[in-house]
């Protein structure tokens, strides 16, 4: 299992080592061009690397409004952690955020709890 030891912040997340587990704060605006969301897309699955293989969490608190690009993206990163033998647990959606994930069926492919502390929980190494 890796980790990483030190936090990464980037201008729309930050990496967070929390109990042997990779925690992504995400920070999107509620409108992203298309040249900063390839940026965020860029900068995530370039953080991801080779470390795919370790437990992550993306915390979506910061997240208020998410559109097909991002949701696009998330499907990538999942595929990415999964493909590497990871895990991920995603946290922190608004209401809203919940609806557009259970519109889309992506709460088929997700596993999805409310809180951080019971994403660290359900994530964290045996």
């Amino acid at each position: 299992m890796r980790q990483i030891k030190t936090s990464m912040t980037s201008e729309r997340f930050n990496v967070i080592p929390v109990k042997g587990v990779n925690v992504v704060e995400l920070v999107l605006p509620q409108f992203v061009d298309s040249d900063e969301f390839d940026r965020i897309n860029e900068s995530l699955l370039t953080m991801l690397g080779n470390k795919a293989d370790a437990r992550w969490i993306i915390d979506l608190s910061a997240v208020t409004y998410m559109g097909s690009s991002a949701l696009g993206l998330m499907v990538n990163i999942r595929q990415k952690i999964k493909q590497a033998g990871g895990r991920l647990v995603i946290c922190g959606l608004s209401r809203r955020l919940l609806e557009v994930f259970h519109t889309c069926c992506m709460e088929r492919l997700f596993a999805i709890v409310p809180t951080r502390e019971e994403a660290v929980t359900m994530c964290k190494p045996d």
